[in-house]
């Protein structure tokens, strides 16, 4: 945990900054990203190009 008095403020509380909390945000939004993104390049990879282009 990150805490210094001479950091500003906001609405009258010390800014502090979790470490562990911007990690396994960072992590979920990767994991999320991957899965997204890989899943339907994965099932579109097994389709036929002639019968995927079809339906356009």
């Amino acid at each position: 945990m990150i805490t210094d008095p001479q950091e500003p403020t906001m609405v009258g509380w010390p800014t502090i900054i979790n470490t562990e909390a911007v990690v396994a945000a960072f992590l979920f939004s990767v994991v999320v990203g991957l899965f997204f993104g890989l899943s339907p390049a994965n099932k579109a990879s097994k389709l036929n190009p002639i019968e995927a282009l079809h339906y356009e």
